[in-house]
């Protein structure tokens, strides 16, 4: 009986340990053990699921799931049950449902495949941390029709992820550039209204989130993208976008909107960037307004290829290296009531293919607080508009104050300049104000009128009286 015992035990111990050796600890998603599948580095995952797992086996949980009473509802499928992320995604039924991650520290190899729709997905904030380990160029997160290669019109609908940090570098410091081998943080093909939310994507060796013909309605609110390779978000193909309330910090580019209609980016903070701010392309009817863009080592602002309709309103632009806005190709464009502030090489530049501006009501400007003091007096030097080979532009009710050269300039190569209502002040600095303001002169059929330009003599009567030496007692 005692040999019929040990031999039942040793045989239990011996498939336990087989099991291990099958299946491994490391599953992606799951930080239990070092394994190894046949794609993967040494000590590595594979795919988005345990490779060596079927898959009706993976999208089992690991506990029993309570089924839910009320008639219609579905089961929530709590991410901490199932043997690794994948596995939770797998458990999505067809018609869609809510999954919830854990707090936790998750690192995968292989990106995690989402393709359902009606879909939530949610963490636990940044105490929920998808760590991407590839050092392929692959994404973290791939959000796709299943059978998108097969059948091009498939599309999914109504997914929304919120909650969670994605980290493409396992080395990440926090507020410090690192360079990772990773891909995007978020890639999604064919999604329509997908919504992301109080999302944290953070030093991924692609863009943080690239959206690729979601035409429907992407929302992009309250998130956070930092320290990314390329763009924070790169939009291509996509329609009715909204924008809003982000932070965006050290990425390549903040925003690239490419190929797409109707950007509405509000309320948004950039800083930092190692090239631009906001980058559109071949985009129509758009309105970018109440940003805050600061320090890019390129231009805040750039429009490119056959835009028009587009509206650049209520912007602080400050600080930038290569320029405030720049018109490379837009027509019909509004720049105003924006504040440029400090901008190296230009506050605004229109180029030879671009034209049918309104430049109006912004403040051009450098860091002058009143009683001939400046906070940073060997900062960037300040400039106005530059207009290169543009033509029927109109720049009204301007203020033009503290600037290294004019406040407007045209080369001759312009046509149909019409300036008209702007101040200008203590402009030409760095002549002591030798020079005309507005320099229109070679531009073909241009017209100024109504505009005061404060002689540089006049400001002596702005500067405050010298104290009296006080009277001894």
């Amino acid at each position: 009986m005692k040999r019929a015992c040990l031999g039942i035990w040793a045989g239990a111990i011996l498939l336990l340990a087989v099991g291990y050796v099958q299946y491994g600890g490391w599953q992606n998603g799951a930080e239990t053990g070092p394994a190894r599948a046949e794609n993967s580095p040494a000590g590595a995952p594979g795919a988005g699921q345990a490779p060596t797992l079927p898959p009706s086996e993976s999208a089992k949980p690991a506990a029993p799931v309570e089924q839910p009473v009320l008639p219609g509802a579905m089961v929530v499928i709590e991410a901490a049950r199932y043997p690794n992320l994948q596995a939770a995604l797998d458990a999505l039924p067809e018609q869609g449902g809510l999954v919830r991650l854990p707090p936790g520290r998750f690192p995968i190899y292989a990106p995690l495949i989402l393709s359902r729709s009606n879909v939530r997905i949610e963490g636990a904030g940044p105490a929920t941390c998808i760590v991407n380990l590839n050092q392929e160029g692959k994404p973290a997160l791939i959000v796709r029709p299943a059978d998108l290669d097969k059948n091009p019109k498939a599309r999914l609908w109504r997914v929304q992820l919120a909650n969670l940090r994605i980290c493409g570098d396992p080395e990440a410091k926090d507020a410090a550039s690192t360079k990772p081998a990773s891909g995007d943080g978020l890639l999604a093909h064919w999604v329509e209204e997908l919504t992301l939310h109080n999302l944290w994507i953070d030093h991924c060796g692609g863009h943080g989130v690239h959206l690729i013909h979601c035409e429907e309605n992407p929302c992009i609110r309250q998130c956070s993208f930092t320290y990314n390779m390329q763009a924070g978000v790169q939009l291509e193909g996509c329609h009715d976008i909204v924008v809003s309330a982000c932070q965006f910090e050290e990425n390549q580019d903040a925003l690239r909107c490419l190929d797409g209609f109707n950007l509405t980016m509000t309320g948004n903070n950039i800083d930092d960037h190692r090239a631009h701010g906001i980058v559109i392309e071949n985009t129509y009817g758009s309105v970018v307004s109440g940003n805050m863009i600061e320090e890019c080592n390129g231009t805040a602002i750039i429009l490119d290829r056959d835009c028009y309709g587009i509206t650049l309103s209520a912007n602080v632009i400050a600080h930038n290296t290569g320029g405030g806005v720049e018109l490379r190709d837009a027509w019909g464009c509004a720049i105003s009531a924006n504040t440029f502030v400090l901008n190296k090489d230009f506050g605004v530049l229109a180029g030879p293919q671009s034209g049918r501006l309104s430049i109006a009501g912004n403040a051009f400007t450098d860091s002058f607080i009143g009683q001939g003091i400046r906070r940073t007096p060997d900062d960037n030097p300040a400039r106005g508009v530059l207009l290169r080979g543009t033509r029927d532009v109109l720049i009204s009710g301007n203020s033009f104050s503290g600037l290294v050269e004019h406040a407007v300039h045209a080369d001759d190569q312009c046509r149909r300049i019409f300036v008209v209502g702007n101040l200008t002040v203590d402009c030409h600095r760095q002549t002591q104000g030798q020079g005309e303001p507005l320099q229109l002169g070679p531009a073909e059929n241009h017209r100024q009128e109504g505009n005061m330009l404060i002689p540089p003599q006049a400001l002596e009567q702005d500067k405050p009286p010298e104290e009296k030496p006080k009277e001894k007692q």
